[in-house]
């Protein structure tokens, strides 16, 4: 499970056997949540985390769109 960044508590990774559509998982605390990245950030899925908590892991993942996509091509492309 790389992970790609951390902040604030949030861990921001894919899984060893991703596929397409380009998506990051994030966890804080119990919780995870999937979002899809491609021309806006959308959640997918979440388990265990509060609404605020999702609205903060989607501001970052915005925040670091650029970076989770590069990531995303140097780990699936591998």
């Amino acid at each position: 499970m790389p992970t790609i960044f951390k902040k604030d508590g949030y861990r921001f990774f894919f899984y060893s056997n991703e596929h397409l559509p380009i998506h990051v998982h994030v966890t804080y605390g119990s919780g995870e949540a999937i979002f899809y990245i491609g021309n806006k950030i959308e959640l997918k899925d979440s388990h265990g985390m509060k609404i605020q908590e999702l609205s903060k892991a989607q501001k970052l993942a915005e925040e670091n769109q650029n970076l989770i996509v590069e990531k995303w091509n140097e780990h699936v492309n591998k």
